[in-house]
């Protein structure tokens, strides 16, 4: 395998975008959920660019991550892609990416207790947006 260290942020992203969307439909079925269309909608809020952006905005300003991460989170975030996803803004989609890339980095990495840490913080901290009436 290639030196963790050294991939670059779009690659750390792809697994990450999977591992996270794997955490996501675990926390579903395990509150009871089971309608699949209902499944999918629920699972594509909090997979979403925008979530994913906002939940890493805040572990930036409440300085939940460490210097170490934010350095990947900043490999993450200026990572150059040649697609946009629809209806995201650049700066939303950078964001989403280098969230992706800190959970893919995590996972390849195998620090596991990390991994999960922040998960259920990101599970958590969207969970109380929708409580809040939030999107």
């Amino acid at each position: 395998m290639a030196d963790l260290k050294q991939l670059n942020g779009l690659a750390l992203a792809y697994m990450g975008d999977a591992i996270f969307e794997v955490a996501v439909r675990d926390h579903l079925l395990r509150q009871g959920k089971t309608n699949p269309n209902r499944l999918h909608t629920t699972a594509t809020q909090y997979v979403s660019a925008k979530a994913q952006d906002q939940i890493l905005k805040h572990w930036l300003a409440t300085e939940a991550l460490t210097d170490f991460e934010v350095t990947i989170v900043n490999r993450g975030r200026n990572a150059k892609s040649k697609t946009v996803r629809k209806n995201t803004d650049l700066m939303t989609y950078r964001y989403s990416t280098a969230f992706e890339a800190l959970i893919g980095y995590l996972y390849l990495t195998e620090a596991t207790e990390r991994l999960n840490e922040l998960m259920n913080s990101a599970i958590a901290f969207h969970d109380a947006v929708i409580e809040k009436g939030g999107k």
